[in-house]
């Protein structure tokens, strides 16, 4: 009976949520799309020509957005979930933290990457400590696959938590990249407690 009523206020929350409705005007498969819409708008990433990996990608939004604004340049969209195609990308299904995904998305690139994305969190456990924990282990994985592929201006983009991790992530990023910033997009759910970290430039 408590499923039921966790399963109807989901969906009431849905049907009720502008940027929902909006995704399925615009086309974008989720509405985590708008996330990055709006990174973009602020800190002016995305243009023709560059190399993108989005980590994590399915179902497909962030790729969706990156096809569109990125165009003439390359993609490659990373996920355990097999996806729908999307434009021209190259789409690998598999764990990317295990040694053999991560040869082939370095085969796929022949030269360094302008941008990582990633929106990944855990399969979460409804214990929000663990989730977060989990999900920022995650971004410091993404963020140490990153730092070998991007070029020396590159950008590295990840959902990151508040919570445990939040400072170690912060921390590393620092470490790594000249320029680091926590943005949490109007489009992230009020009662959300994620945010973006975004880095640029390595050091």
């Amino acid at each position: 009976m408590k499923k039921n009523k966790i399963s109807k206020n989901w969906i009431n929350k849905q049907r009720r949520d502008t940027y929902v409705r909006q995704s399925k005007v615009d086309g974008y498969r989720a509405r985590s799309a708008y996330k990055l819409i709006e990174i973009d708008q602020k800190f002016k990433i995305f243009r023709g020509g560059l190399t993108v990996i989005d980590i994590g990608a399915a179902p497909g939004s962030w790729s969706q957005y990156v096809s569109k604004v990125a165009k003439n340049g390359k993609l490659i969209s990373i996920d355990l979930k097999k996806m729908d195609p999307i434009g021209s990308s190259l789409q690998i299904q598999g764990d990317f933290t295990e040694e053999n995904i991560q040869e082939e998305i370095k085969k796929n690139t022949s030269s360094k990457v302008d941008v990582v994305i990633s929106d990944m969190a855990v399969n979460t456990t409804g214990i929000k400590n663990i989730d977060s924990i989990q999900t920022g282990e995650l971004c410091i994985e993404a963020m140490i696959f990153a730092k070998q592929l991007l070029s020396e201006k590159g950008y590295f983009i990840s959902k990151i938590f508040m919570g445990r991790t939040f400072n170690e992530i912060v921390a590393q990023g620092k470490k790594y990249f000249k320029e680091v910033k926590i943005f949490k997009p109007k489009s992230s759910r009020k009662d959300s407690k994620e945010s973006f970290i975004i880095c640029k430039k390595l050091r």
